[in-house]
């Protein structure tokens, strides 16, 4: 219709985050991980934690620049209104990768990256020294807590600051397909008020903010 506005992917996102009335057209979609580049595009996405951790600094630019690239064909072609920045980077990488995004194609994309600061579902011999933790070091598991919080709002800054990242996913599991790993009471005294205090920390700075888990949290 003439005289209809043409709404970015970005400010789609934006609308749908913001819980606005939704504009005609497609509804806002992103892949909290794409792992299906190869068969898609027909090009690697350089995820490996030891490719990253072996590679040269001149390497490790030519990776940020191939992935930024892949973002963004990815994002094109499934019609996603996010980047999300994954991999094992470090915040310099992923500062590094967004700017590139951006210099490319603006601010056609909401750009974001992982940004969990609270206790997960552990895996193997961790669950048990977990279970533990909560039981019988509840002060020092505690301040862990508070000390991940602080960690990620002082990366949410240098994110903000170098790159304007646009928002951060919390993806911290909590539950099984069968239920939570916590109690709702474990999970109010260690999950909650820290998952609040990242939260209203990342928003006090600027960020939106996505919380993904896995598992049934009925």
């Amino acid at each position: 219709m003439a005289g209809t506005k043409q709404y970015s992917p970005k400010e789609r996102a934006i609308i749908a985050l913001e819980r606005k009335p939704p504009p005609p057209g497609l509804v806002p979609t992103f892949e909290l991980e794409f792992q299906l580049t190869e068969e898609l595009c027909g090009k690697e996405f350089y995820r490996a934690r030891e490719t990253w951790d072996s590679a040269t600094p001149s390497e490790r630019d030519r990776m940020i620049h191939h992935n930024a690239d892949l973002y963004i064909e990815v994002a094109e072609r499934l019609d996603h209104a996010i980047i999300m920045v994954v991999g094992p980077h470090t915040k310099e990488d992923i500062a590094a990768t967004v700017n590139l995004i951006r210099k490319q194609v603006g601010e056609r994309y909401l750009l974001i990256c992982h940004g969990d600061a609270t206790f997960a579902i552990p895996s193997g011999d961790e669950m048990e020294a977990m279970i533990v933790d909560f039981f019988e070091n509840a002060d020092e598991t505690h301040d862990l807590a508070q000390k991940r919080v602080q960690q990620a709002l002082e990366r949410g800054r240098y994110l903000r600051d170098e790159c304007g990242l646009d928002g951060l996913a919390l993806c911290a599991d909590y539950c099984f397909n069968t239920g939570p790993f916590l109690s709702p009471r474990m999970f109010g005294q260690f999950i909650t008020p820290y998952l609040k205090e990242l939260v209203t920390g990342y928003k006090e700075q600027g960020f939106y903010v996505i919380k993904h888990t896995d598992g049934n949290l009925m």
